[in-house]
């Protein structure tokens, strides 16, 4: 038996890859330890989607000098450049197509061989030990890699294209963790907007079916691409009115320029974007929108930016998620010429300055609403 220590960073889906490697592992008769110190082997669950969380993994790379190492999750693939010069210090890579061969991978490298399995293959995500932090809240992938090609984004490289787990696996899951007691179940993947297109269905087709299910539980939907939501949009809305669906929903806008979107290869218009958002808005009130913006894009003008501070007053987000633009290997964008860092940072500052004025103004009008209704009762 091996002490283990995971190091999990990035999405939803990618920690609940690190829940499944923890089931994996003790199913294979190890230790999952807390403490890197107390550990045999340490395995880095990696993110590729932001420089400042890349940069911090390889910091943590740096300071493991005594451990066996995996590192699983994107940068296997997306930094595979960078971690060239970790391979000869006999690092392993797996990638996140192949975490269930981790146990047999720890099992290697215990015997001091080194293991590269970063090969893209069809892994189903679903029916695996996993190992939760509480006994209230599971996830769910429904998916891996998506059908979008965003010019500033890595994943891609990692994640591949869409494979949609089929959705009779799924409510199996599901049903699963409501027999075990769970409350709430988070759906997740790459992208879940473009969830069954490549099996014939969508992810109000999925959703319907498991708002269903006979029990206690809720259901939190991930992240989508507004450009697949707004395919059934009607649908999704629709099925969004069943209590069992929590009223929250995560669609990146990223700009609210339009020349800038087509640059990003984002295909929908802000117009479309905020259809899809009032259209929420209107059927199921009370509805919290988050969105993420990307600050900085190379192409982005001071017009570009003023548009997106206009869109962010128009539609007042419950959350939204600022990114200052940092370029990421083998993107479009790394290709075009970079804005000054200053520039991206002032942006940056005065969008957030935006917004915690939106956010606040939010709470005090929800703050009033509930002291009218407690004087009401």
């Amino acid at each position: 038996m091996a002490s283990i220590y995971i190091d999990n960073y990035g999405c939803t889906a990618n920690y609940d890859n690190g829940s499944i490697i923890a089931g994996l592992v003790i199913e294979a008769g190890h230790e999952v330890v807390n403490d890197l110190n107390e550990a045999d082997v340490a395995i880095i669950n990696s993110c590729a989607v932001k420089n400042v969380t890349v940069n911090k993994i390889f910091s943590q790379i740096e300071n493991i000098k005594d451990k066996k190492l995996i590192i699983t999750g994107c940068m296997p693939i997306a930094e595979k450049d960078k971690l060239e010069k970790y391979l000869k210090q006999g690092v392993s890579l797996v990638s996140t197509q192949n975490i269930t061969q981790i146990p047999e991978v720890i099992n290697k490298i215990l015997e001091n061989e080194q293991v590269i399995l970063t090969n893209k293959r069809k892994e189903i995500k679903l029916g695996l030990p996993k190992l939760f932090e509480d006994n209230k809240t599971a996830s769910i992938q429904i998916a891996e890699g998506c059908k979008s090609f965003c010019g500033f984004c890595a994943t891609k490289f990692a994640k591949g294209d869409l494979i949609s787990y089929p959705k009779e696996k799924i409510i199996e899951e599901v049903k699963k963790y409501i027999s075990l007691g769970y409350k709430r179940i988070n759906l997740t993947s790459t992208d879940n907007a473009c969830y069954g297109f490549d099996l014939g269905y969508n992810l109000a087709d999925l959703l319907k079916e498991v708002v269903n299910l006979e029990g206690d539980f809720q259901i939190r939907v991930g992240m989508g691409n507004p450009e697949h939501t707004k395919k059934y949009l009607n649908e999704i809305v629709e099925v969004y009115k069943n209590p069992k669906i929590i009223k929250f929903i995560h669609l990146p806008v990223q700009s609210g320029s339009n020349k800038v979107l087509k640059e990003m290869k984002r295909k929908y218009t802000v117009e479309e974007f905020e259809l899809i958002i009032n259209n929420f808005r209107e059927n199921n009130p009370g509805i919290s929108i988050s969105t993420d913006i990307i600050v900085g894009y190379p192409t982005e003008t001071e017009e570009d930016f003023n548009q997106t501070i206009d869109l962010v007053n128009k539609l007042r987000f419950e959350v939204l998620n600022i990114s200052k633009y940092a370029s990421r290997p083998n993107t479009i964008s790394s290709k075009l010429k970079q804005l000054p860092s200053q520039l991206i940072k002032q942006r940056s500052m005065e969008l957030t300055n935006v917004y915690l004025k939106i956010r606040s103004e939010i709470q005090l009008e929800r703050a009033k609403n509930n002291k009218l209704i407690i004087i009401k009762n």
